[in-house]
């Protein structure tokens, strides 16, 4: 049974469950159900499972919930063991990296729980790369979707561990927690002169909110044509005059140009993949190559020099003096 769907509310079918293609070799470790849900169908597809685990999914949640557990412990004792504090500071809770210089292990109370907990984090985050990938293959799709996760992991690796190992201390690696992990971002780009001036940061930007309006773009037109069976587009796309004809015709109409079917996808694919390619391009040049994105800014035009008079007497002088120097020999 198909139920109307409006701007609100979708198509919702209701059928036998779908046991899914048989994969010789691939039956075991079989959890969650298969289910229905109504009310997950109201948001997407309402059948859960049959999940797949296997072992690098078994080795994932385990080193996955042991680092969660180690966090929350750190977080638990910092509350003084006070389950009501704990729960009213989690926000603010923090395990910090260890301090100064060196890249050893620390005794566990001067950072050594962040270093296990850091550690165990990485491997379920690779495990879980190596499910996707697995499954991909075994099921003889494309590997599109564990190389996109690759991107963020990218990203996380730049952050917490490659820029640290080159930058010669865990010091510069984020703390774990939610307020903690937000108070390092902004340091970091006060610490190493604007993150706005990073151009990395700048096309990361760019690659974020582009894939943002892509999405929205595509989303919209299928939604817009579903009532010409627009979420069918393989098909649609041989059967002239109904989803895919009209919404082309509408962006022309709109825009002069418009994608097709398969090339938006892979429009939105890159821009999102490449929101964790730059930003973490971005990451491991500052501190190692460039010291201060601000003045790297004023060097190459990309930021304007700040006027001479009292404001630079607030900044510290090595900085002010080179300002002054780029003033005085131009960008």
């Amino acid at each position: 049974m198909a139920r109307f769907h409006s701007l609100y509310s979708s198509i919702q079918i209701h059928g036998p469950k779908d046991e899914a293609i048989p994969v010789p070799g691939r039956d075991r470790f079989g959890i969650l159900g298969p289910y229905i849900s109504t009310w997950l169908g109201k948001i997407g597809d309402p059948q859960i499972g049959r999940s797949y685990l296997g072992w690098w999914g078994i080795a994932s949640l385990a080193t996955g919930t042991a680092s969660f557990m180690i966090m929350g412990f750190n977080f638990w004792a910092m509350a003084d063991w006070n389950t009501v504090a704990f729960i009213r500071g989690m926000a603010w809770h923090k395990l910090a990296p260890p301090t100064g210089p060196g890249l050893h292990l620390r005794a566990l109370p001067d950072g050594g729980w962040w270093q296990i907990a850091g550690l165990l984090l990485t491997i379920s985050i690779l495990c879980w790369w190596a499910r996707l990938y697995t499954r991909a293959r075994a099921l003889g799709i494309g590997t599109h979707i564990p190389w996109a996760f690759a991107s963020a992991i990218w990203l996380f690796l730049c952050i917490g561990l490659f820029r640290p190992l080159i930058m010669g201390t865990w010091e510069e690696a984020p703390p774990f927690g939610i307020i903690p992990h937000l108070n390092w971002t902004a340091t970091i780009s006060v610490l190493y002169g604007n993150f706005y001036y990073n151009p990395f940061h700048c096309l990361s930007i760019v690659f974020l909110y582009g894939s943002v309006l892509l999405w929205a773009m595509h989303g919209g037109t299928i939604l817009a044509t579903s009532r010409f069976g627009g979420e069918r587009e393989a098909e649609d796309i041989v059967d002239r005059g109904t989803a895919v004809e009209r919404g082309s015709l509408f962006w022309r109409w709109t825009m002069g140009f418009n994608a097709n079917f398969e090339s938006i996808h892979r429009w939105i694919y890159w821009f999102a993949l490449l929101v964790g390619v730059t930003g973490g391009l971005g990451v491991l040049l500052t501190g190692t190559v460039v010291d201060n994105w601000y003045l790297w800014g004023v060097k190459w035009g990309l930021a304007p020099p700040y006027p001479a008079g009292p404001f630079l007497d607030a900044i510290p002088e090595d900085i002010a003096r080179a300002i002054a120097e780029r003033q005085i020999d131009g960008p």
